[in-house]
């Protein structure tokens, strides 16, 4: 590896811009990468940085989960097996909390891992080791599938207030009295 093909030192958490002169409108999209062996970090989030993605990395589960909350990723690359927190808590997390998709990117290629991974819902999953050639298509397919769902999804109809319905007179006085229809109410107006 030539010195200039060397992966930056990232400090722990950064969020991380390959060509701090590139406009953020540039960037193909933003991934959490998370993998708690230092190297592989460094190596996946500089390679998917000069792939143009806006990088944020965590080498932990907990750390994980508090940049996705203030970072909102368009996409999660999760490592499994991590010391406190898993992957698998992680992306049961981004799933029902962020709606944040994710892919594993692990050692481990059992049938239990693998079942689980399936339902949890991943996009994608790698196996150890792998090349920065092998992720940043796998990458891109999960963003474009990911972005295909969010655009197919029905937006939900705004809530309708029906204008027949009015507070019961004779409910108690918890401020929460119970609705009724004007019609079948003994009272008339």
């Amino acid at each position: 590896m030539a010195f200039d093909d060397r992966p930056p030192p990232f400090p722990r958490h950064a969020v991380v811009a390959y060509d701090q002169r590139k406009p953020p409108a540039m960037s193909k999209g933003k991934i959490l990468v998370v993998d708690d062996d230092r190297l592989v970090l460094a190596t996946v989030t500089h390679g998917l940085a000069k792939a143009g993605y806006e990088i944020i990395d965590a080498d932990n589960g907990d750390d994980a989960i508090l940049l996705a909350r203030q970072h909102r990723p368009d996409l999660a690359l999760l490592d499994i097996r991590m010391e406190g927190m898993s992957g698998f808590d992680v992306a049961a997390y981004l799933r029902e909390s962020l709606q944040t998709p994710f892919m594993f990117l692990s050692a481990f290629a059992d049938d239990a891992t693998v079942a689980q991974v399936k339902a949890l819902g991943a996009v994608a999953y790698l196996v150890k080791p792998l090349d920065i050639a092998q992720i940043v298509p796998t990458v891109e397919a999960a963003l474009a599938t990911a972005r295909a769902r969010r655009a197919s999804a029905p937006t939900p109809a705004p809530p309708v207030a029906p204008e027949h319905i009015r507070p019961d007179p004779f409910a108690p006085t918890s401020g929460f009295g119970a609705l009724h229809e004007p019609s079948a109410s003994p009272v008339t107006a």
